[in-house]
C-alpha cells in the first residue's frame, strides 16, 4: 500500500538545492535541447524528381504565345514538386555538455526549491493503481502535475501509476530540466535524493 513514511521536510544539500542561478539563458539551453533531441525528423517531401507523371512536355517551345515548360511537375506548377522541403533526414539536435546540463538541473531544482515544490517522501506500492492515487489525494497533490523520481523504477510502481493522469516517473538520473520546470509537485524519495546529490552535488 503507498504510504508516507517521512512526512516531515528532508534536509536538502544546498549545492544540488541551493545554487546561484545568476539568470535563466542555461535553463533555456537545456530545455530547448531536450525538445529539439526528442524531435523526430517525419516530415517529407518529393522534388520534381520523385512526382508522379510530368514525362511529357506540357506545349511546344514555340508559337503557342505561352510561356516555355518542359515538365508538369515544376515546382511552380500544382502538384509539382516542392523546392528545398524536409527530404526526412534532417538533424534537430541540440549538444549541450554533461557539465552544463547538471549546472542546469541545479539551477531548476534550486528554483523549485524555492517555490516550495520539492517533497521528500518514500512511496510503496504493490502495483495497484488506487494506492498511489491515495497518497497523491492525502498529500493534496492530486490535481497537479506530480513528477514522483525515484532510485529505480520498478514494475509494481510503473504499473500502479500508468494509468494516472498528470503523473510522471523518472530515475534520478534521468532528471532534465524540461521535467522539473513542467511539474507543479516534485516528490523525491529518501534513495533518489541520495542518487541525487551523488550525481549533481560532486560538480560545482
Amino acid at each position: 500500500m503507498a504510504e508516507s513514511t517521512t512526512p516531515a521536510k528532508a534536509a536538502l544539500p544546498k549545492e544540488v538545492f541551493g545554487v546561484d542561478v545568476p539568470n535563466h539563458e542555461l535553463l533555456k539551453l537545456a530545455y530547448n535541447a531536450f525538445l529539439a533531441n526528442a524531435r523526430t525528423a517525419s516530415a517529407t517531401t518529393k522534388t520534381r524528381g520523385e512526382v508522379r507523371g510530368g514525362g511529357k512536355k506540357p506545349w511546344k517551345q514555340k508559337g503557342t504565345g505561352r510561356a516555355r515548360f518542359g515538365s508538369s511537375r515544376n515546382p511552380i506548377w500544382r502538384h509539382g514538386g516542392i523546392v528545398f522541403g524536409p527530404l526526412g533526414n534532417e538533424n534537430y539536435k541540440l549538444h549541450i555538455s554533461t557539465n552544463a546540463k547538471r549546472v542546469a538541473v541545479r539551477q531548476a531544482l534550486t528554483l523549485a526549491n524555492k517555490a516550495k515544490k520539492i517533497e521528500v517522501q518514500d512511496i510503496a506500492t504493490t502495483g495497484k493503481t488506487a494506492e498511489v492515487a491515495k497518497f497523491l489525494k492525502d498529500n493534496k497533490i492530486d490535481t497537479a502535475k506530480v513528477l514522483l523520481v525515484v532510485d529505480k523504477k520498478t514494475p509494481e510502481l510503473m504499473r500502479a501509476t500508468n494509468n494516472i493522469e498528470k503523473t510522471l516517473v523518472v530515475s534520478a538520473k534521468y532528471l532534465s530540466v524540461y521535467y522539473i520546470l513542467n511539474a507543479d509537485k516534485i516528490v523525491l524519495t529518501p534513495k533518489a535524493l541520495e542518487s541525487v546529490k551523488e550525481w549533481l552535488g560532486g560538480n560545482k
